[in-house]
């Protein structure tokens, strides 16, 4: 069933999850028994790529800290030829502000100095990436968190045009802003001109993605997408809090919240993305309805099950 409905889903449409160690989704994505979580948490990742549906993973542990060369290799060596992925960049280089969060101890709320710093993205992130994993990248996600205080606008702004300029050799790059403040035209005008998307959030600060898209084409026209690469990651309702989503959904095996209309956008989306040429990557995680895998056998039917500009191509 699932390789009949993954058949009728749009080629340029990829969708995956947040991450893919949940044993809660045993029986629905994983089969094998491994003989304990260092396992398969080594292993896992072959098996949940040959599940029809899942053409993406987001890789979310290197927002923590950059990966090494050795476990970018053991990824790859797990990927089939052309699977793409999506991956965070490290915090400490997307956070204009440090986080108001005790790892950061005394520089929470803090500017910080290396926001998008071109140098340390280069020796930190993209090194080892280019050497064992460039085939398998979709997409750079820079995920911006919201600062304890009211953003430096204009710092922000300036110092991503830099970083589209500098970092241009290693995109592509989409930017997941988590404060709507930060939605600006100039900001809209600097991804329009350096080649670079916004990555629509299903978050809970920030307006719903089809909102996102029509602040984009207001202020630039077209559909309200940016190309070359489209990413959405649809991360947890509005108002909800993270550690409450987890207690209340914990293993993770079933859709308890639908969101419909978040599914609804997501449609859309990748009908835009059809018109206008551009691949679309959906990274789904648990806290969005509950399941991640679920939310996407979800959205796969909503895809396939009308006829649509999505479909026809």
């Amino acid at each position: 069933e699932d390789v009949a409905l993954a058949a009728r889903v749009p080629p340029h449409v990829h969708m995956g999850t947040s991450s893919w160690t949940f044993p809660g989704w045993a029986d629905f994505v994983y089969r094998r028994h491994y003989p304990s979580q260092k396992e398969f948490v080594r292993s896992s990742l072959e098996e949940y790529v040959a599940h029809p549906l899942l053409r993406t993973v987001g890789i979310d542990r290197s927002y923590y800290g950059p990966l090494p060369r050795e476990e970018l290799a053991s990824y790859a060596a797990l990927l089939p030829e052309g699977y793409r992925v999506v991956m965070k960049v490290w915090d400490e280089i997307a956070a204009l502000s440090y986080p108001d969060h005790a790892r950061f101890g005394a520089r929470a709320g803090q500017p910080n100095p290396r926001f998008l710093d071109v140098g340390a993205f280069a020796e930190h992130v993209t090194l080892p990436v280019e050497e064992t994993f460039r085939s398998h990248l979709a997409a750079y996600v820079i995920e911006i968190p919201p600062t304890p205080h009211a953003p430096d606008v204009a710092r922000f702004e300036e110092r991503l045009d830099r970083f589209l300029v500098e970092a241009a050799p290693f995109g592509p790059f989409s930017i997941e802003v988590r404060d709507a403040r930060l939605l600006t035209d100039r900001y809209l005008e600097i991804l329009a001109t350096r080649g670079a998307s916004h990555c629509f959030s299903f978050w809970t600060r920030m307006p719903s993605i089809a909102k996102q898209r029509e602040r984009i084409a207001r202020s630039l026209g077209g559909a309200g997408v940016l190309g070359p690469v489209v990413v959405a990651r649809l991360m947890l309702p509005h108002g909800k809090s993270y550690e409450k989503q987890k207690a209340a959904f914990e293993p993770f095996d079933r859709v308890v919240v639908p969101q419909p209309a978040m599914r609804a956008d997501v449609v859309a989306l990748a009908d835009a993305c059809a018109e206008a040429g551009l691949p679309l990557y959906v990274v789904v995680n648990n806290k969005a309805e509950g399941s991640a895998p679920r939310t996407i056998e979800a959205l796969a039917r909503r895809l396939t099950e009308r006829e649509s500009p999505s479909k026809q191509g």
